[in-house]
């Protein structure tokens, strides 16, 4: 059980003096978690250079000279969560709630495939009244004819719920456990259905045994001690990976941004620290998915490619709709990258790599 994990997480991070140089070990083909947690906790700027070149010998090794894109739709706003944190958090009272209906997603849809998208990534507010099953279910069936891989970012749900997403298109699920910590997990999410810790922690598990082919596992970077929180997500990983070996599993980076909110985050992360956690994953799980998304700005993705990262976001609002340009609300976040899907495919070209929109999941599922 992945509570184990935690457990034996915890004992590790209770011996966190790092002792040994990582040169000692850095080109393991498998590292143990105390390694993994010397990577995390090294703070030398020349072995964050070695880091990056081991990083990117395993990345082509794994990967190839390949990026990911997708992009997010977010098809409503409601929550009935009051997440300190979030932009669509029930307390955020000057944030107007929108939802849109068939018509509106199927537009917004043919204006995202317009760009060349062929990966799409559906998004509500976590408000079971609003958004119930039988609406995020009408959004994967509308998406699937037109978009090769469709996954979901929405409130947890049931094994049977997902078995019945999978079964009409949906490909893949990502779910925040936003921080590992359950003391400051609670204080965050004071109320509503994402309360519960261990239903959401359990999430990627139902939806694989739902028949799900993808699943993205992130911690919301800057609530809570993030050495803590990326040590044990990818542990969950991990764990994640040996119990489906058959399924493809992501570790998402996200840093706290401003989200018209007072909520301050409790801890900076710097970009240095920011290199050290992608790198520390891309080492300890050689195979493991990274998307990095437009949260993060336009010249440290740029730098990214082929560091580590596999997937990123492109041309992404985070508003409710916002591709047709008439359905505009409240942002969940700020983007810091604001480009186009054209001038980020033209960035991946330059580099010498090549972007891909077509993933390997729809010849699983077909």
């Amino acid at each position: 059980m992945i509570e184990e994990v935690l457990k034996e997480a915890d004992k590790i991070l209770k011996e966190r003096n790092q002792k040994t140089s990582i040169e000692n070990f850095l080109f393991k083909e498998k590292l143990s978690p105390y390694e993994l947690l010397i990577l995390l906790l090294d703070d030398n700027d020349e072995n964050l250079y070695l880091m990056a070149e081991v990083s990117k010998k395993i990345t082509e090794r794994y990967f190839g000279k390949v990026i990911n894109l997708f992009t997010p739709l977010y098809l409503s706003n409601y929550c009935t969560c009051g997440c300190s944190y979030c932009g669509f958090s029930m307390e955020n009272r000057n944030l107007k709630r929108i939802k849109l209906n068939e018509e509106e997603i199927l537009k917004e849809l043919k204006t995202i495939k317009s760009f060349g998208i062929d990966s799409i990534l559906l998004l509500t507010g976590c408000d079971m009244i609003n958004t119930p099953f039988e609406y995020i279910l009408s959004g994967v069936k509308i998406a699937k004819d037109m978009f090769s891989e469709v996954a979901v970012e929405v409130y947890s749900l049931k094994e049977e719920e997902y078995k019945i997403l999978a079964q009409n298109g949906l490909t893949g699920v990502t779910q925040y456990q936003e921080t590992y910590n359950k003391e400051v997990y609670d204080k965050l999410h004071p109320y509503g259905p994402k309360r519960d810790y261990y239903y959401r922690l359990y999430t990627q598990e139902r939806a694989l045994k739902g028949g799900v082919k993808e699943v993205t596992l992130g911690v919301l970077l800057g609530l809570n001690d993030p050495i803590e929180d990326v040590f044990k997500m990818i542990l969950h990983a991990e764990y994640l990976m040996k119990k489906f070996p058959n399924a493809e599993i992501n570790v998402s980076f996200p840093r706290f941004r401003p989200a018209g909110t007072n909520f301050k985050e409790s801890f900076k992360i710097t970009d240095k620290m920011m290199l050290r956690f992608i790198f520390s994953a891309r080492i300890y799980l050689k195979n493991v998915g990274i998307p990095l998304s437009t949260r993060e700005n336009s010249k440290f993705r740029d730098a990214l490619i082929g560091y580590g990262i596999t997937k990123m976001s492109a041309g992404s609002k985070t508003c409710v709709g916002g591709y047709s340009k008439e359905y505009y609300s409240g942002n969940q976040f700020e983007n810091e990258d604001k480009r186009s899907v054209e001038e980020i495919i033209e960035v991946i070209k330059r580099k010498g790599y090549r972007p891909e929109f077509t993933n390997w999941v729809k010849g699983v599922v077909a």
